[in-house]
């Protein structure tokens, strides 16, 4: 087989591949007698039809079967002989044929970045502690003794700071209601109906809230909201608006006793003790996630300040159209409307961009690392993971299996498991400094 390679610009790369006469005439004979064994010929019993006639009458299908037991087999060959580091097939054609059996084809391809490694064991990290303070555990029980708050009615006062309110309220611009104007927009710029309403100065949209304290239950009230110039609706960004607003119920938020009571209402048949020790663990085991986390920032920050290269542009585009829907994805997932995401595009896309050429970036430097080390994924490993993914989705071993294949994804999890399995390698080889704990305050003069 002979291969020629010629590298191109941004990445690419371009294979010419010939296979001698020998290896496509073993592979075009095999075919042939398979269509001589079973093609019917007018005028000829089957499989007695002469090998010329069967030729003439099948070529192009003969052809085509040939190019594709050929043309895949050839080109990993070739990228083999060649030690490549070939990321993506970006095309394949110009396949002919030559009279004397030969077969020449050309293999564009999409090449990783060529660099150098820096010396990546003992990657100097520093580690927050993983001991938790009495103030860490009183925070997270006056956290549950917010979620546990009740909230009654008061009808001795006014609304104030600090309450919550339940309104009714619709908006207008100039008469016209913010509904017609943007109908796509949230209901909260709308109005509503028992809309509950926490009132805090910076809250909700701007100056509303201080704009209805000291209402009372059955009374409405004129509030002018000034939607500033860059607020994420356009159609309304820089106008004001006019809100009519009825206090239904004025409701204040009550604290349960830091008792026992509390504890058994929050875990039955625990203490306050009890409840105490389980936060504790809960959040030791917190700080232990914290660290993984930034042992694997810290690598990678590491990583990425002493290496430097250019991203395949062709890659970089895919993956940032990747990155692109999964930011929007999960901005809706978070509730944030359709109308606020058109209003940031510009940030959403450079946002994705700079996830990609991260992500991407990261990528080739663990595969580096992994290809140094040897590392290799194993038929076992691939299997454990499906059938993790398989308990977690509550579905069959066979059918995560057979959606993984159909999806072409199976690539992918060896993939992530490759690099997963690296950087578990690097945070086992990093040295560890412990953050210092800031020091107490001194009551003494200096």
């Amino acid at each position: 087989m002979k291969v020629e390679v010629e590298n191109q610009p941004q990445g690419l790369a371009t294979l010419r591949i010939e296979l001698p006469p020998e290896d496509v005439r073993k592979e075009w004979d095999a075919i042939a007698n398979n269509y001589s064994r079973y093609a019917r010929i007018p005028g000829y019993r089957a499989g007695k039809a002469p090998r010329q006639v069967i030729e003439k009458k099948f070529r192009k299908e003969i052809q085509d079967e040939l190019t594709k037991a050929l043309v895949s087999k050839s080109y990993h060959q070739a990228i083999a002989e060649k030690q490549l580091r070939v990321v993506s097939l970006s095309d394949l054609g110009d396949v002919e044929f030559g009279d004397d059996r030969s077969m020449r084809f050309r293999a564009t391809v999409v090449t990783a970045p060529e660099f150098e490694l820096p010396e990546y064991k003992n990657i100097p990290v520093q580690l927050p502690g993983t001991e938790v303070s009495e103030a860490e555990v009183d925070t997270a029980v006056e956290r549950l003794r917010d979620q546990a708050a009740d909230f009654i009615d008061v009808s001795d006062r006014a609304l104030a700071l600090g309450d919550f309110a339940v309104i009714d309220f619709t908006g207008a611009i100039d008469g016209v209601p913010i509904s017609e104007i943007v109908p796509e927009a949230s209901q909260n710029l709308h109005g509503g109906k028992k809309f509950w309403l926490h009132l805090a100065a910076e809250n909700f949209l701007p100056e509303f809230c201080a704009q209805i304290v000291g209402m009372k239950p059955g009374e409405t009230r004129s509030v002018q909201v000034p939607f500033p110039a860059e607020f994420p609706v356009p159609e309304i960004a820089g106008k004001k608006a006019d809100y009519a607003v009825t206090l239904n119920e004025v409701k204040e938020k009550v604290l349960p006793a830091l008792d026992e009571a509390l504890a058994a209402k929050l875990m039955p048949g625990k203490t306050l003790a009890d409840l105490r020790h389980t936060i504790e663990h809960n959040l030791e085991h917190e700080k232990e996630h914290e660290i993984e986390r930034a042992k694997e920032q810290q690598i990678v920050k590491f990583l990425h300040e002493r290496i430097s290269f250019d991203l395949p542009p062709s890659l970089l585009k895919n993956e940032t159209r990747r990155a692109l829907n999964e930011l929007v994805h999960r901005n809706r997932e978070r509730g944030v409307p359709d109308e606020m995401l058109k209003g940031k595009e510009k940030e959403l896309i450079e946002g994705a961009g700079s996830l990609a050429a991260h992500r991407l970036k990261t990528n080739f430097i663990l595969h580096r690392i992994a290809e140094r080390e040897k590392f290799e994924v194993t038929r076992e490993e691939l299997d454990n993971l499906i059938r993790e993914q398989a308990a977690h989705y509550n579905v069959s071993v066979e059918k995560m299996r057979k959606e993984y294949e159909e999806n072409d994804r199976i690539n992918g999890l060896a993939e992530e498991l490759l690099l997963g399995k690296t950087l578990d390698f690097l945070k086992a080889n990093v040295s560890m400094e412990t953050t210092p704990e800031p020091a107490p305050a001194s009551n003494s003069p200096e």
